[in-house]
């Protein structure tokens, strides 16, 4: 059941609520670098849901929001956009962000809101800019602003799975445990969102993490959530590395 436009505006003043309480996040300087065929992936947080990967030549922003500093950020020759909230879509950071030739991908939600975006539906895959996209399913299935209704519809939007130099990173978008992503086999990295009331708690996220066994795990999006109840979740599984890093200038956990 898809929200009512009452509902949608609550959902968007606490979003903007957030957005101005919360500070901004450090410039993107630290980064992690994944050995992949063809040289290192570059993983940099930017800010909440907001990642920056670079692979050869490539750089892509994941959900690029105006919160992040992007002094030290690249443009992008790809954009992911997984939802249309605004800590997902905003437009004027899009538009920073990108250049001239710039291919951004989103869900069908979006279609109307990105001029020459590229859609992709749950379940479709896509070579963009030499990069294999595939759209994952991200939806809530029980937690909704009132009885009847989700904040994430399933189908609205989209979790990615890129492949980059023989590694596939996945980037769960606001979820919650859902099957389709206990199923996902293969995996090298994973972002996992986790906060209520709109994705999931840290035991939940965990709970999922164990069910797809991620050879490495970045929670993020994560503000207010108590990142060590995550790990030691994990703790038993010496196969799924947690790897816990900075999105806010001041730690949630």
């Amino acid at each position: 059941m898809q929200p009512d436009k009452e509902t949608e505006i609550k959902i968007s003043i606490r979003l903007l609520i957030l957005a101005l309480i919360a500070p901004c996040s450090p410039a993107a300087t630290d980064t992690d670098q994944i050995a992949a065929l063809g040289g290192s992936i570059n993983i940099t947080p930017i800010t909440h849901g907001s990642v920056q990967v670079e692979f050869g030549n490539k750089v892509i922003q994941i959900d690029p929001w105006s919160r992040g500093n992007y002094s030290a950020a690249k443009k992008a020759d790809l954009i992911l956009v997984t939802d249309i909230h605004s800590d997902h879509f905003d437009p004027i950071a899009i538009s920073n962000i990108k250049k001239d030739d710039t291919a951004i991908i989103v869900p069908s939600a979006a279609a109307d809101r990105v001029e020459g975006g590229i859609v992709l539906s749950n379940g479709e895959t896509r070579e963009v800019s030499g990069i294999y996209v595939a759209a994952i399913p991200m939806y809530n299935n029980h937690r909704g602003p009132k009885k009847g209704q989700l904040y994430h519809d399933k189908g609205r939007g989209n979790g990615y799975i890129l492949t980059l130099g023989g590694k596939l990173l996945y980037f769960s978008g606001d979820t919650a445990c859902i099957p389709e992503i206990k199923m996902l086999q293969n995996i090298d990295v994973a972002f996992v969102t986790m906060n209520l009331p709109y994705t999931m708690p840290p035991e939940e996220a965990a709970e999922c993490v164990r069910a797809f066994e991620p050879k490495i795990v970045y929670p993020y999006h994560y503000r207010g959530s108590d990142l060590n109840i995550f790990a030691n979740a994990l703790k038993d599984k010496p196969n799924i590395e947690v790897r816990i890093r900075e999105w806010y200038s001041e730690s949630s956990n």
